[in-house]
């Protein structure tokens, strides 16, 4: 046999075996297709026209793969001309160990592509799909567990249109833009949490974390171990795994500290060292973890004579009063009543609404309990309520006690036509005006700001310009 058949003969082994490599995948294999160079289906066996929910391969023809069987990397191949070799792909039933092929015309150019779906019994692959499916598992786990710490309330959800509650909305939406520690201020009931979940629901963090803790809920005991974790068997009837604690937990998230000002001393230092290096050890443990959270804090007490007294670090508070926020209570913002009664009756069963006698005895209200009383006072109501409109007998009969909203000073104008200019007019009014909210508000600024619906740096520009000394609002 001379070298011209030696040749020949090779070749025609060449394309039996091709043939036959081709049949023994084929028919082994969970499905066989075959596509052109625009990805478009030539030719498919039935067993995978059905495993995709075709009657018949033929309706298959001419079709893009991904119409056929969604995810498929085909095209990719076909444009790229690299084969993937094994790969996973979910189907509608189970996931399929895959391998795709370019095909080559006779000058070497890519003119389609074969893919063929292994059958998942192999024995050989077995432990590659469990462990895909194992990490499939533990992928979901993980998505439900960030669901379940996202953000639960945006700013739409602080209701109202007050002045008072505009400013509080417009100085958070700025500080959300921030990764600075945020304090919130005010009484039980003005929704400080809320606002915490509308501050992280507006940051850069919003796909990451939210985590809350109410440090006055926690045993001190076991505070340390909620913030900071454990390591295995840190103590007796520790887990022997060791358990994250919520500073793991919000990472690259917000941490929302509720009633900070309740928080142990001992814990305060080692919040302290969190916020200024960054970093923090589990407890009983030696390895030092790197954190990234965002803090935000709140409280209800007044942490300025919490620091006199000693109750609460200087420093600590220093580092989370970057940037305060005072939560107006409902009383000075009595404005929003009829949309927060409107909300809040929404929510209730019974599609309830108030009479006008029924809000303006709601105006009368001083709520020391603020939204959370607001809440409280109308579900009372429209349980008791035989008819859909509550009116004012039904909700007295909820508030009880009727506690009168305190009267601000009034202002005394010029018994006379004032005789100067419109703009010294002007200037006086503002000038009384602001000397009588600052006297209200007991000099402090930041109050009488929000209060009369301007910026901090407004008004004492303001200030400056009509001659109020700084001093008078100490």
């Amino acid at each position: 046999m001379d070298n011209a058949d030696r040749l020949k003969d090779y070749q025609h082994v060449r394309l039996l075996a091709i043939r036959s490599l081709f049949e023994i995948i084929e028919q082994s294999s969970e499905g066989t297709i075959v596509v052109d160079r625009q990805a478009r289906i030539v030719w498919m066996n039935e067993r995978y026209a059905r495993r995709f929910g075709l009657a018949s391969a033929d309706e298959a023809i001419g079709q893009p793969c991904e119409r056929i069987i969604p995810g498929s990397l085909l095209r990719e191949v076909v444009h790229s001309g690299q084969p993937i070799l094994l790969d996973m792909l979910d189907t509608p039933n189970d996931p399929l160990v895959v391998m795709r092929l370019p095909i080559h015309d006779d000058h070497g150019e890519v003119i389609g592509a074969i893919g063929f779906a292994l059958f998942d019994e192999l024995q050989t692959l077995s432990p590659l799909i469990t462990r895909y499916l194992g990490m499939q598992a533990e992928l979901a786990s993980t998505r439900s567990l960030l669901r379940a710490r996202q953000a639960k309330y945006s700013f739409a959800n602080f209701i109202g249109t007050s002045a008072a509650t505009l400013e509080i909305k417009r100085r958070a939406r700025r500080g959300a833009a921030s990764d600075s520690p945020i304090l919130l201020l005010g009484e039980t009931g003005t929704g400080k949490e809320l606002l915490a979940h509308a501050i992280h629901h507006a940051s850069p963090r919003a796909n990451k974390p939210f985590v809350s803790v109410n440090t006055a809920a926690i045993p001190e005991t076991l505070l340390e171990a909620e913030f900071f974790g454990t390591a295995p068997g840190a103590f007796t009837g520790a887990d022997r795994k060791g358990r994250p604690g919520k500073l793991q937990i919000a990472q690259g998230g917000t941490l929302f500290l509720d009633e900070i000002g309740d928080m142990p001393l001992a814990l305060q230092s080692k919040l302290l060292r969190v916020l200024q290096e960054k970093e923090f050890e589990p407890v009983g443990s030696n390895e030092i973890q790197h954190s990234d959270v965002r803090l935000i804090a709140a409280t209800s007490i007044d942490l300025d004579a919490a620091v006199r007294e000693g109750r609460f670090r200087a420093d600590l508070y220093y580092r989370l009063n970057v940037l305060p926020l005072r939560v107006p209570p409902l009383r000075e913002r009595l404005a929003d009543l009829p949309a927060l009664c409107e909300a809040i009756l929404d929510e209730l069963p019974g599609q309830h609404e108030l009479s006008a006698e029924a809000l303006a005895l709601l105006g009368r209200h001083a709520w020391p309990g603020n939204i959370r009383e607001l809440r409280n006072v109308l579900e009372r109501a429209a349980l008791l309520a035989d008819e859909p409109v509550l009116g004012e007998a039904a909700l007295r009969e909820a508030i009880g006690t009727l506690q009168p909203v305190p009267q601000t000073t009034p202002m005394t104008l010029p018994a006379a036509p004032f005789s100067g200019t419109f703009h010294e007019a002007r200037a006086a009014f503002e000038r009384q005006l602001i000397d009588t909210t600052l006297a209200d508000c007991g000099g402090k600024v930041p109050e009488a700001a929000v209060r009369l619906g301007l910026g901090r740096s407004t008004l004492y520009k303001k200030m400056a310009v009509l001659g109020i000394a700084e001093k008078t609002a100490s």
